[in-house]
């Protein structure tokens, strides 16, 4: 399932220009093309590595990590998720500054629970996605009856309308399933599931506390 586009409006909610989303898509494009430009060895140097973090060295590879990507796909994805579900947030809860915020403590639980599950594990870690499971689990907490459109493969791509609380949810459960799956095993395709488990209940824990005062966004019904 891809997620497009969130189709509900929230008229009652303040609305402003969600500023920090488009700088980290930007931000993230930009250090892709720095990557295309250096190559795959410039890469791998920031991004981040757990027995190394483990015993104190890169430490701001917890930082640079969440800009690196393996590729197009990679980016695209994240970047995707990044714009459905961020804008949200910055736009009617968050603001800039807090959301800034928000986004990069999401991502350092990500990588603490990637790195406590396997502190020896020396196959570098990357990409924005521990950050973005956070941005998941905040809009699931303040938006779960939101209708995202969705396109999914029946086999051929069919858009339709699913609930934020079902998409997510849907989503949450692989990442555990995944995640229990690759225990024990390097099978897992490099993916790092247990960043997004730590990511998600991050965001999940701190969006309340990020968020300004504002009314229920289904008070008089979706709108």
């Amino acid at each position: 399932m891809i997620p497009l586009t969130d189709e509900t409006t929230h008229p009652r909610l303040k609305r402003r220009f969600p500023a920090v989303v488009v700088v980290l898509i930007l931000a993230n494009v930009f250090v892709f093309f720095l990557e295309i430009v250096n190559g795959p060895d410039w890469a791998v140097q920031f991004a981040l590595v757990p027995a190394n973090v483990v015993h104190g060295a890169a430490l701001w590879t917890i930082f640079t990590s969440m800009f690196i990507h393996a590729g197009w796909l990679h980016l695209g994805g994240n970047m995707l998720y990044l714009w459905v579900f961020g804008e949200e947030l910055d736009k009617h809860y968050l603001g800039p500054v807090r959301f800034l915020v928000f986004y990069f403590l999401c991502g350092l639980a990500a990588t603490l629970l990637q790195v406590a599950v396997d502190p020896s594990l020396t196959v570098p870690n990357l990409g924005a996605s521990g950050a973005i499971a956070g941005v998941l689990g905040g809009f699931l907490l303040m938006f779960p009856r939101d209708r995202i459109l969705t396109l999914i493969f029946v086999p051929i791509p069919l858009p339709v309308h699913i609930s934020a609380i079902f998409l997510i949810g849907f989503w949450f459960l692989m990442q555990v399933g995944s995640s229990l799956l690759s225990v024990g095993s390097t099978g897992n395709g490099g993916v790092a599931y247990f960043a997004h488990i730590g990511g998600f209940i991050a965001g999940l824990v701190l969006v309340k506390l990020f968020a300004e005062p504002q009314p229920s966004p289904y008070a008089s019904g979706p709108a």
